[in-house]
C-alpha cells in the first residue's frame, strides 16, 4: 500500500502533522520506535515535568503561604503518590494521541524508521524484521536527544547521575542536587526538587542563567531563585562528573581563572541542552543534507534538498519547543496537500514553568540593540496589581518593547504567576502587527493579573495608571 505521507516520529510535531494531513484527506502513516506515541514531550518531557512542577508548587504553597491565607495545614510529602499522579497524566495524554490516530484513520508502524530514498521508508521492528513502506512524501519528525557535556565523559545511570528523564523519577528527594546547566530544563527540574526539600546548586558555563532570555528578566529571576534557596556557580566550566561512595561529585573551573572546585552531591542532573536525533535515519545514504550540528537542512517551506522529503521540530534549526514543532507539522501537512502552510517564527512564545513563571515572545532588549532598532520600553510590577496581592503572587513584572517610530510591539517579557497564560494576548497582538496603544486601549477585566499587561502597554505608549 502506498501512502501520501509517512511521518517518522510521533512527538508533538509528528502526531500533529499526521492528524492535520489526515484531516486534509491524505492517506497517512506514522512510524514510532517507542511503545507509546507522543515522543519525548508527552512521555519523558513537557507533560510529566509539568505534573511534578504543579504538584511541588502545591506542596510548597501549603507549607509557606497557606497560613497567611488562613488555611492551617502541615503538609506531608508522599513522593510515591506524586509520581503516580505524574504517570497517570502521561498515560492519559499518550492514550489520547492513540485515540486521535484511530479516529483519523492513521496507520502506525512500530519500529525504527529509516529513510531509504525519496518515496521509501524502512521500519525495523524489535524482532529485527524489516518492512518497507512506499509513500509520496516523507516527514522527518524524530526530535532530539539529551546532549552531554562537551569534552567530558559522563556515565548517566539515571539514578545518581541523571538526565532530565531520570530526574523525573528519583526514588527519594536528594539532600543536595547539583544541576549542570542553567537553562530552562535545569531550572524547571531543579525547582521541583528544591520545593520538595533538596538543596540545589546550579553550575553554569555562561555568566547568566537562561542564556537567550532578556537580560533584565534573567537577572531578576536569578535573584528570585536565590531567595528560594538556589545557589549559583556561574562562569564555570565543568571538567568532571563522577560517582562517589555516596552520590557523586562535580568538578569545575572558573572561566576567569582560579582554582578548580569539587562539589559533593546526592544526585547530579545533566541539563546542558539537547541535540537533533538524526544519526540513525540513513540520511547520508539517502542524500539528505544535515548541518554541522546534525540538524536536517530545510528551506523556507520545510523541504530538504531531496524532493518529497520534509523535516520539522527539534531535528531542524530553531528553538526546540513542542509548539514550534506542532506549527511546523500543520504547515508541512498543508504544503503537501497543496495549500500555503506557513510558520511565523517571529511570534513563537517561550515559557519557563518555574515559580514564578517566565514567558516571552518576540525580541529581547539585547537583540533590538544589536540590530540597531530604536525602541521604547514599558514596565509594570505585579506588586502594584490587586489580584496579585490577593493571591500572594506579587513577584515579577511585565515588560513590553515597541518600535519607537511606529509603536508596533516587538517583544513582550513576563515574570510572574501565570505568565505562560498571559503571554498569549501579546502573541495575538504581535501576529496582527498591533501596537502598544492598541493593547493599552483594550479593556481588561478587573481584578486580573492580566491588567499588569495592559498597564505595561500604557507605560510603553504613554503612562501607567496604577503606579
Amino acid at each position: 500500500m502506498a501512502y501520501d505521507v509517512v511521518i517518522i516520529g510521533s512527538g508533538p510535531g509528528g502526531y500533529v502533522c499526521a492528524i492535520k494531513a489526515a484531516q486534509l484527506g491524505l492517506k497517512t502513516a506514522v512510524v514510532e520506535k517507542n511503545a507509546t506515541f507522543g515522543g519525548t514531550c508527552l512521555n519523558i518531557g513537557c507533560i510529566p515535568s509539568k505534573a511534578l512542577l504543579h504538584a511541588s508548587e502545591m506542596f510548597a504553597e501549603a507549607g509557606h503561604s497557606f497560613d497567611t491565607l488562613g488555611v492551617e495545614v502541615t503538609p506531608k510529602l508522599n513522593l510515591k503518590k506524586m509520581m503516580a499522579h505524574k504517570d497517570a497524566t502521561v498515560a492519559a495524554n499518550v492514550s489520547g494521541v492513540a485515540f486521535l490516530f484511530k479516529k483519523n484513520k492513521i496507520d502506525s508502524f512500530r519500529g525504527t524508521g529509516k529513510v531509504v530514498a525519496a518515496g521509501k521508508v524502512s521500519v525495523t521492528g524489535e524482532d529485527g524484521k524489516v518492512e518497507e513502506i512506499e509513500t509520496k512524501n516523507i516527514v522527518i519528525a524524530t526530535g532530539s536527544d539529551v546532549a552531554g557535556i562537551p569534552g567530558v565523559k559522563v556515565d548517566i545511570d539515571e539514578k545518581v547521575i541523571v538526565s532530565s528523564t531520570g530526574s523525573l523519577s528519583l526514588a527519594k528527594v536528594p539532600g543536595h542536587l547539583v544541576v549542570v546547566g542553567g537553562g530552562v530544563i535545569g531550572l524547571e527540574l531543579g525547582s521541583v526538587w528544591a520545593r520538595l526539600g533538596a538543596k540545589v546548586t546550579v553550575v553554569e558555563f555562561l555568566d547568566t542563567i537562561l542564556g537567550g532570555m532578556d537580560g533584565e528578566v534573567s537577572k531578576q529571576f536569578q535573584r528570585m531563585l536565590s531567595k528560594q534557596g538556589f545557589e549559583f556557580k556561574l562562569g564555570a566550566k565543568v571538567t568532571g562528573v563522577a560517582k562517589a561512595k555516596k552520590g557523586a561529585t562535580v568538578t569545575f573551573e572558573p572561566l576567569k581563572g582560579g582554582a578548580a572546585e569539587t562539589i559533593e552531591a546526592d544526585a547530579v542532573l545533566i541539563s546542558t541542552g539537547r541535540r537533533a536525533y538524526s544519526d540513525s535515519l540513513g540520511l547520508k545514504e539517502a542524500g539528505v543534507e544535515v548541518d554541522e550540528r546534525g540538524r536536517v537542512k530545510t528551506d523556507g517551506h520545510l523541504r530538504t534538498n531531496v524532493q518529497g522529503i520534509y523535516a520539522i521540530g527539534d531535528v531542524i534549526a530553531g528553538p526546540m519547543l513542542a509548539h514550534k514543532a506542532e506549527d511546523e507539522g500543520v504547515a508541512v501537512a498543508e504544503i503537501i496537500a497543496g495549500q500555503a502552510g506557513h510558520v511565523n517564527y517571529d511570534v513563537i512564545p517561550s515559557v519557563v514553568y518555574t515559580s514564578p513563571e517566565i514567558a516571552s515572545v518576540g525580541k529581547t532588549e539585547e537583540e533590538l540593540k544589536k540590530a540597531g532598532i530604536d525602541y521604547k520600553a514599558g514596565k509594570f510590577p505585579f506588586t502594584a496589581n490587586g489580584r496579585a496581592r490577593a493571591m500572594l503572587h506579587t513577584d515579577g513584572f511585565v515588560k513590553i518593547l515597541a518600535d519607537k517610530a511606529s509603536d508596533r510591539v516587538l517583544g513582550v517579557h513576563i515574570v510572574g504567576f501565570g505568565a505562560g497564560e498571559m503571554i498569549h494576548e501579546a502573541a495575538v497582538l504581535m501576529e496582527f502587527g498591533g501596537s502598544s496603544e492598541d493593547l493599552a486601549r483594550t479593556c481588561h477585566a478587573h481584578p486580573t493579573m492580566s491588567e499588569a499587561v495592559k498597564e505595561a502597554a500604557l507605560a510603553t505608549f504613554f503612562k501607567p495608571i496604577h503606579i
